[in-house]
C-alpha cells in the first residue's frame, strides 16, 4: 500500500486512516473500513493521502475519491463523478454538480461490492484518458 505525507502530518497517511476507522468506532468505522478495502481490491496500486484538514483520499492519476465521516454516514465523493457511467444506481448524492458525485452511506446500508469496484476502476480509467481541450486554429495573418 502506497502512502504519501502532507509535509505537516507525522505519520503516513495509510496510518492517519488506519487511525481515522478506529476512532470511529461503531458501524461508521466498519463501513469506512470495508469500502477502503474495496478500493484496494478494485486498484491494488491506488494511493493513499491525507489533504484537506483530515480527510482520507484515494488516487490514481489523480483523485478516485474522499471517504469523510459523519455523525449518521459515511460519505465517498468521487471527484469527477459526473463524468462516470453509474449503472449501478450507485451516486445518490451531490447529483447537481458540474464534476462531483457522491455515495452517502447510511447505517445498515451495505454497498454491492461488485458494482462499487466497477465504479472505482471506471474513475481510475478517467483519470488515466485525461482530456485536454481542443485547440482553437490559428488566426492567419492578412
Amino acid at each position: 500500500m502506497k502512502a504519501t505525507r502532507e509535509p505537516h502530518a507525522n505519520l503516513d497517511a495509510s496510518a492517519l486512516i488506519d487511525a481515522r476507522i478506529e476512532s470511529l468506532d461503531d458501524w461508521r468505522g466498519d463501513t469506512l473500513a470495508r469500502m477502503r478495502k474495496l478500493i484496494h481490491d478494485a486498484l491494488p496500486d491506488v494511493v493513499e493521502t491525507w489533504k484537506w484538514m483530515g480527510t482520507p483520499v484515494w488516487e490514481h492519476n489523480g483523485i478516485i475519491c474522499t471517504g469523510e465521516s459523519y455523525k449518521d454516514k459515511i460519505k465517498l465523493t468521487f471527484a469527477k463523478g459526473a463524468s462516470l457511467p453509474d449503472p449501478g444506481k450507485l451516486f445518490n448524492s451531490s447529483l447537481d454538480g458540474n464534476m462531483r458525485r457522491a455515495l452517502d452511506i447510511g447505517e445498515g446500508v451495505k454497498v454491492d461490492a461488485t458494482k462499487f469496484k466497477a465504479l472505482v476502476k471506471a474513475a481510475a480509467t478517467l483519470n488515466a484518458t485525461k482530456k485536454t481541450a481542443p485547440r482553437k486554429p490559428l488566426a492567419k495573418k492578412l
